[in-house]
C-alpha cells in the first residue's frame, strides 16, 4: 500500500465523516491527475460495497457497460440492462439493501461522475433520487462522488438548484501539492534532489502527483524533462489537450483563455481578456473564468486602489504544467534534447523568473509564516498603477492589521541575489507610487523573496524583511 503524501486536513475530515452517526454524502473535485481517486482508494483501502468509474469521453452506452461491469465485479445481479440512470440507481439500491440492512458501514464510490452524464443523460437527477429517497435514510451509508470536470461538479452537485441542492455533507476540493508535499513525495520515491531541483521540478510539473510519478530517479531532472516532453510522441505532449477535454465538454473557449494568459507576464483584467479574445465581457466569460479558478488553472488576484476592488481583479495563469507547455512545447517542431541544449539560456531563465513569482503567490501562507505574522489578521492582494507609464505592478502585497504593509519583490536566482542601485530605485519607485495612489496610511516594508537570500551590499540594508526558498518549504 502506497503512502499518502500530504492531505492531512482531507483525511481528518474523511475520518470525521466515517465516524459520524448519520449517512454521509461526500463530494470530491479537482483537476485531472491531482490524486482524488488515489486518496479515496488508499483511505478506504478499497473496501467498498460498490464502486464504479465513469468512462472519460465515453458514450452513454459505454457508461452503462461500466455500470454493469461494476455490478458484476461486486457480485450483484442485474435483472436487465438499464435504459436510463434512474433505473440503474434503483437496481443499485436493491442490490445494496442486504448489506445496508446488516448494519455494517457501507461505502459507495462513484468515480468520474460527470462522465455518466454523457449525451445529457441527466445522471445528477438519478443520483439525487438515489440519495434523497434511500441512501440518506440509512446512517451506515457513506456515499462518495468524485469528478475531474470541476465545473460540472460545482454546477450540478455543489451549487445544484435541483434534487441535490444542499445535500452534500462534506465538500472536498483536492488541490495540487505544495512545494513541501512535492519534496516529501520525491523523498518517498528515493529521489536525492536538493531544493533548487525540487523547485525546478515544481516549475514544470506543478504539484500534480501523477506527473511526478513519471519521473525516473536514475535520470537527472534535465534528462527527465527531455524524455517526458521533447521525445517523439511522448505522453506529456498529448496531456494538455486531454486535460481540458476531461475538465470541460467544450474545451476550446477555455484553452483560448489559457493561451492568452500564458503570454501575459503581469496577468489581465476581465476587460483586457475580453478585448484580447474579441468577445463580450459578459456572464459567459465570467463563468469560464470562474470554472478555471475552481480547477486551479488560473488565479484571481484582488486589487487595491483607494479601496479593495474585487470586480477589477487580475487573472493569472497559475497551472505550472500549462505555462510550461505553452511556453516550450506548443510549437510546430521542437528538438528532442531541447532542454539539455538550452538550459541556462535567457529564454529559460526568463521563464524560471516568471514561474518563481507565481509559485510564491501560491505559497502566501508560507510567506506569512516566514515573516512571523501568522497570528496577525492580513489581506493579500495585487496592485497596478493607473498613473505610471508603463504601468507599475506589484503582485504580492500583504496588508496587516498592525498597520504595516509588506510590499514584496520576487527575484529568482541560482545563488544569492545582488541588489544594485538601479534595481533598488525601481523597487522604491513602485513602493512610493503604491502609497501615493492608494492613500494607504500603513508603514511600507520592502520585502524581498529570493531563493538564496540577498548578498550583503549597500542596498541590501534598505530591505526591511527577507523570505528565502527554504521558507516556502514550510508545511
Amino acid at each position: 500500500m502506497e503512502t499518502i503524501i500530504g492531505r492531512e486536513m482531507e483525511m481528518k475530515r474523511l475520518e470525521t465523516a466515517v465516524g459520524s452517526p448519520r449517512a454521509e454524502f461526500i463530494a470530491l473535485y479537482g483537476r485531472r491527475r491531482v490524486g482524488k481517486t488515489f486518496l479515496i482508494n488508499q483511505f478506504f483501502k478499497n473496501q467498498y460495497a460498490f464502486k464504479m468509474t465513469g468512462v472519460i469521453e465515453g458514450t452513454l452506452k459505454d457508461q452503462f457497460a461500466a455500470f454493469a461491469d461494476a455490478m458484476n465485479d461486486y457480485g450483484y445481479e442485474m435483472p436487465e440492462q438499464p435504459k436510463d440512470w434512474m433505473q440503474a440507481f434503483i437496481m443499485l439500491k436493491n442490490a445494496l439493501k442486504p448489506k445496508v440492512g446488516s448494519g455494517e458501514r457501507c461505502i459507495i464510490f462513484i468515480d468520474e461522475l460527470p462522465a455518466l452524464d454523457a449525451e445529457g443523460s441527466n445522471a445528477a437527477s438519478a443520483v439525487g433520487y438515489f440519495w434523497n429517497n434511500w441512501a440518506s435514510l440509512h446512517e451506515n451509508i457513506v456515499f462518495i462522488i468524485c469528478g475531474s470536470a470541476t465545473s460540472w461538479m460545482i454546477s450540478n452537485v455543489i451549487d445544484s438548484k435541483g434534487g441535490l441542492h444542499d445535500r452534500i455533507t462534506l465538500e472536498l476540493p483536492i488541490h495540487p501539492f505544495t512545494l513541501k508535499e512535492t519534496e516529501d513525495y520525491l523523498e518517498e520515491q528515493h529521489f536525492i534532489w536538493n531544493r533548487q531541483m525540487v523547485l525546478q521540478t515544481y516549475m514544470v510539473f506543478g504539484g500534480i502527483p501523477y506527473y511526478l510519478s513519471l519521473l525516473d530517479r536514475e535520470d537527472s531532472l534535465v534528462q527527465n524533462i527531455d524524455r517526458l516532453f521533447f521525445s517523439k510522441d511522448t505522453q506529456m505532449r498529448r496531456e494538455f489537450r486531454r486535460l481540458f477535454n476531461t475538465l470541460y465538454k467544450k474545451p476550446d473557449k477555455y484553452i483560448e483563455i489559457i493561451k492568452v494568459l500564458s503570454n501575459s507576464r503581469k496577468g489581465m483584467t476581465r476587460e483586457e481578456l475580453a478585448d484580447k479574445l474579441k468577445c463580450a465581457n459578459n456572464g459567459h466569460l465570467g463563468k469560464r473564468l470562474e470554472d478555471l479558478v475552481y480547477c486551479d488553472l488560473i488565479r484571481k488576484n484582488i486589487v487595491r486602489e483607494k479601496e479593495i476592488k474585487r470586480k477589477d481583479a487580475i487573472y493569472q495563469l497559475c497551472d505550472f504544467f500549462s505555462l510550461f507547455y505553452l511556453t516550450f512545447i506548443d510549437r510546430a517542431e521542437v528538438e528532442q534534447q531541447y532542454w539539455a541544449h538550452h538550459i541556462n539560456t535567457p529564454e529559460i531563465n526568463s521563464w524560471m523568473g516568471l514561474t518563481y513569482e507565481r509559485i510564491c503567490m501560491a505559497h502566501i501562507q508560507q510567506i506569512k509564516h516566514a515573516l512571523r505574522i501568522d497570528a496577525i489578521s492580513t489581506l493579500n492582494y495585487s496592485w497596478r498603477s493607473k498613473t505610471t507609464i508603463p504601468a507599475a505592478q506589484i503582485d504580492i502585497i500583504i496588508e496587516r492589521a498592525d498597520k504595516i504593509v509588506n510590499i514584496c519583490e520576487v527575484k529568482y536566482c541560482q545563488g544569492e541575489y545582488y541588489l544594485d542601485k538601479d534595481e533598488y530605485e525601481k523597487i522604491n519607485k513602485r513602493k512610493n507610487a503604491f502609497i501615493q495612489e492608494t492613500g494607504l496610511r500603513h508603514t511600507p516594508w520592502l520585502t524581498m523573496i529570493t531563493t538564496e537570500g540577498i548578498a550583503q551590499g549597500k542596498y541590501s540594508e534598505m530591505i526591511q524583511s527577507q523570505v528565502r526558498l527554504d521558507d516556502l518549504f514550510n508545511p
